[in-house]
């Protein structure tokens, strides 16, 4: 249900457009030692979700210590130089909390979902994995042990996962985006006690994290014990910028996995744009135009009318630096994948050619503002939303401004961006099926 009393939307009737509350309630401080905490209140429930944002992920990596990022994820619950061991998880629990973590390209981040009156024993657990993780090397082996059977799970196992892997690195020659986040094999096996605590220092301290708090909290108590917590861990010198940019894309490069698939797929990725681009909206809302629901236009081309896919998906990231807009199709058994693509490339043609109705642009805005409001309705979806603003979308206040942003998104808007993006010369397709369907790598 969508809870429009706790969410208390006030309506600019000459607008017409719902604004988010709560913007003027934020407090947000940086600590002596330059870790940024950012607390929100909302007393609905007597609950605090907390969001650790670690600006680290895969584009941080380089050959040899890929993965690493992640690795750390698994890490941070395994004890410090004063827990041992599942004490973190065991402490949690005992005071009705959960935890879990997430790894990108771009960031670690670190959940915690608890009671209020358990803020300070939360703050204390944080801290102390944040300064004095602990590096047993029968820890460090079970681990990578750990991770190198998630890999086999999720790409070397999977005919979608090693399809995906294979296009993300082909579609990039110079950014480190073209690195997978689970890390390449090799490098999971061979990474040295060394890297993990040079990788440990640099990316683990506070200056390169953002700590977002949204829940049944006093912000001025809150903002006391992250100092009292946090505060004392020192800062270490920044992380070395990322400074190699993407060159524009000459031409389209293909990318082939044989394999008898029960079902064939076939993966598009477009060069996109970053998280605090501006266009962001209109970018979202012209994925959605094309796949979102039985009346997109990727749908019913490919799937209700043509019947040349299973399915049709799209997946746009946006993170420092820009990231790829994919396609993802399933095809049935026995497909010939040049059939769906032809079928694809038409829709795409045909959509950069005439632009889009109004019909279709308020039915995208509808659906992406729908599950905006959708989201906010939870504190975890507020703790998610606020990171993301604050930390790779250019500041949490556009958070507050997201719905009026949406609702500047013009069609030609989308189909300027159309043009722009979704060329043959600035893609990389990937297929996987069968040897009859082998496609040469090429560019150009």
């Amino acid at each position: 249900m969508w809870r429009t009393l706790s969410l208390g939307l006030i309506v600019i009737a000459s607008s017409a457009v719902a604004q988010v509350p709560g913007k003027s309630e934020v407090q947000a401080v940086t600590l002596a030692n330059g870790m940024r905490v950012i607390v929100w209140p909302d007393h609905d429930i007597p609950n605090v979700a907390l969001y650790n944002w670690v600006r680290v992920g895969s584009r941080n990596e380089v050959p040899g210590i890929t993965g690493l990022a992640h690795f750390f994820e698994h890490m941070m619950f395994n004890g410090t130089s004063t827990r041992a061991p599942g004490e973190f998880d065991r402490t949690l629990e005992a005071h009705g909390a959960r935890n879990n973590a997430y790894t990108s390209a771009d960031v670690t981040v670190y959940q915690d979902w608890f009671p209020s009156g358990a803020l300070e024993t939360i703050f204390e657990l944080e801290a102390d994995r944040l300064h004095n993780l602990s590096f047993d090397p029968d820890v460090i082996e079970s681990e990578r042990g750990v991770v190198y059977s998630e890999r086999r799970l999720s790409v070397d196992d999977s005919q979608f996962g090693r399809l995906l892997e294979l296009v993300q690195a082909t579609a990039y020659v110079a950014h480190p985006y073209g690195i997978p986040t689970i890390g390449w094999p090799s490098d999971i096996e061979s990474w040295t006690l060394d890297d993990l605590k040079s990788f440990y220092k640099t990316y683990y301290a506070p200056n390169n994290c953002t700590l977002i708090l949204v829940g049944n909290l006093d912000p001025d108590r809150t903002i006391a014990l992250a100092k009292k917590y946090f505060e004392a861990i020192p800062s270490q010198a920044p992380p070395a910028p990322i400074r190699t940019k993407e060159p524009p894309q000459q031409g389209e490069r293909r990318v082939s996995l044989v394999a008898d698939a029960q079902t064939p797929l076939l993966q598009f990725a477009y060069h996109g744009m970053a998280g605090s681009d501006p266009r962001l909206p209109a970018l979202e809302l012209l994925a959605r135009i094309l796949t979102d629901g039985d009346a997109s236009r990727l749908h019913r081309a490919l799937v209700e009318d043509g019947k040349v896919a299973i399915s049709v998906n799209s997946h746009v990231e946006a993170g420092f630096d820009p990231g790829l807009v994919w396609f993802l199709l399933a095809l049935p058994a026995g497909t010939d994948p040049h059939v769906a693509e032809g079928v694809f490339d038409a829709e795409l043609e045909r959509l950069a050619r005439d632009g889009v109705t109004q019909t279709e642009l308020d039915r995208a805005r509808n659906q992406a503002l729908a599950d905006f409001w959708r989201t906010l309705t939870t504190i975890d979806g507020k703790a998610q939303m606020l990171g993301t603003y604050e930390v790779l979308r250019g500041g949490y206040e556009r958070l507050f401004e997201a719905p009026a942003a949406y609702e500047r998104v013009t069609r030609e808007d989308v189909q300027t961006l159309a043009r722009e993006l979704l060329r043959r010369t600035n893609r990389t397709v990937g297929v996987l099926g069968p040897s009859s369907h082998k496609l040469v790598a090429e560019e150009g």
